[in-house]
C-alpha cells in the first residue's frame, strides 16, 4: 500500500505521518508538500529516516509532477491535507485560497483518475480521501449541530474554497465513479501547529509576555480536538468508511475562545512559575470581517458506523499541548519568520 499525504510537513499532516507508519507497518508514504510558510521538515524528522517514506518537495497544482508521483511510487490512495487554512490570510488575500485549495484539489482528482481509472473501471482498492472542515457549514445559533446533511453555506473565502474542493471531489465520484470519502472536522489542537493558530499563538505570545489578541468579545464558540485522535478518525475512514460517503469528526468540546486564553494562561503560569503571565496580558481587538460564531460537530455517524471515539480529554490534550510548546522553543523560534511577523502585524496592527 503506497499513500500519497499532500501537506505533510504541515501540522496535522505531520502527525498523521508517524501515526499512520505506525499503525500501518506494511504501508508507504509519499508525502508531498511546498513547504511555505507553515511547512516545516524539522516536523517530520521522526520519519525522515524511515525506508517506508519519501518526501517529495512540491506543489500540488504542478500537474506534470503529480502525475509523475503518482506513476513513480504507484499509489493506491491519497489523504490529502494541503490546504491554505488560516481564515484570516483568506480575508487579506484570497487568490492564494482559490489556486492552492480549489485548483490543487482538482488537479490531485485528475491524477487519481488518469492512474487508476483504465477507461471502463477503477484498480480496486484504491480511495481519495479529502480531509475538509467544518467552517464549510457556516455558523450555527446557541443550540443544534452540524451533521452531515447540513448545507453548505461558507462565509469567508477559506472556507468557500474548502467547500468548493469538497464538490469537486463529490462531482468525480458521482461523474466518473471515483472511490472517495470526505471528513470534516472541528477546530485541531496540539503539537507542531503554526503559532498564527489561536492556540499556539497564545502559547507563545503569553511566554514573550506580549499582547494575547482576542477577537471582538471572544464569546465566539468552537469545538476542540486533540490532533491525535483526529489521526485516528482519518485513518479509520481511510480504512473502512463507506465510499461516496462524509464524515464528521468532532470532540465534543465546546468552548468560548476567551475561556480557551484564560485556560492557557494559567497553565502556562503553573508550569513556568512566571507570574508575570496573567489575564492582564488579554487584549481585545477588532473582530474578523464574517466571523462565525458558533460551530459544534454531530459526530455520531463516525462513531457508530466505524467505531471511533476520541481518546483525549480537553484538559488532558490541553496540558500535553502547552508542554510541548514549552519543551519545543526552539522550534516556535525557527517557524517565527519574517513572514509570520510581517502578517501578524498587518492583521493585529502591531503588537500592542
Amino acid at each position: 500500500m503506497s499513500i500519497l499525504v499532500t501537506g505533510c510537513a504541515g501540522f496535522i499532516g505531520s502527525n498523521f505521518v508517524p501515526f499512520f507508519l505506525q499503525q500501518h507497518p506494511d504501508g508507504k508514504i509519499i508525502g508531498l508538500d511546498k513547504l511555505t510558510y507553515s511547512g516545516n521538515l524539522e516536523n517530520l524528522k521522526g520519519v525522515l529516516e524511515n525506508p517506508r517514506f519519501v518526501f517529495v518537495k512540491g506543489d500540488v497544482c504542478d500537474s506534470v509532477l503529480v502525475e509523475e508521483v503518482f506513476h513513480q511510487h504507484g499509489i493506491d490512495g491519497v489523504i490529502h491535507f494541503a490546504a491554505e487554512s488560516h481564515v484570516d490570510r483568506s480575508i487579506h488575500d484570497p487568490q492564494v485560497f482559490l489556486r492552492t485549495n480549489i485548483l490543487g484539489t482538482q488537479t490531485l482528482l485528475e491524477a487519481a483518475k488518469s492512474s487508476w481509472h483504465n477507461g471502463k473501471q477503477w484498480r480496486p482498492g484504491v480511495k481519495f480521501l479529502q480531509v475538509s472542515t467544518d467552517e464549510v457549514y457556516g455558523s450555527l445559533g446557541k443550540e443544534g449541530y452540524f451533521t452531515e446533511e447540513t448545507p453548505l453555506d461558507p462565509h469567508s473565502p477559506y472556507s468557500a474554497s474548502k467547500a468548493s474542493a469538497d464538490l469537486f471531489v463529490k462531482a468525480y465520484h458521482d461523474t466518473f465513479g471515483l472511490p472517495m470519502n470526505i471528513t470534516r472536522c472541528s477546530n485541531n489542537f496540539g503539537p507542531y501547529q503554526f503559532p498564527e493558530k489561536l492556540i499556539p499563538l497564545m502559547i507563545r505570545n503569553a511566554l514573550c509576555h506580549e499582547p494575547l489578541p482576542v477577537y471582538g468579545d471572544g464569546k465566539q464558540v468552537r469545538d476542540w480536538i486533540f490532533v491525535a485522535d483526529h489521526c485516528q478518525a482519518i485513518d479509520s475512514v481511510f480504512e473502512k468508511g463507506r465510499l461516496g460517503e462524509v464524515y464528521n469528526i468532532g470532540g465534543s468540546n465546546e468552548r468560548e475562545n476567551l475561556g480557551i486564553v484564560k485556560v492557557l494562561l494559567e497553565l502556562v503560569r503553573q508550569k513556568t512559575g512566571d507570574r508575570k503571565v496573567g489575564s492582564h496580558l488579554i487584549r481585545h481587538v477588532q473582530d474578523r470581517l464574517g466571523h462565525d460564531r458558533r460551530y459544534a460537530i454531530d459526530s455520531s455517524k463516525i462513531r457508530e458506523e466505524l467505531g471511533w471515539v476520541p481518546s483525549t480529554s480537553f484538559e488532558e490534550g490541553m496540558e500535553k499541548t502547552v508542554e510541548w510548546y514549552l519543551a519545543n522553543s526552539e522550534w516556535m523560534q525557527k517557524v517565527i519568520s519574517g513572514e509570520y511577523v510581517r502578517f501578524y502585524e498587518l492583521n493585529y496592527g502591531g503588537k500592542g
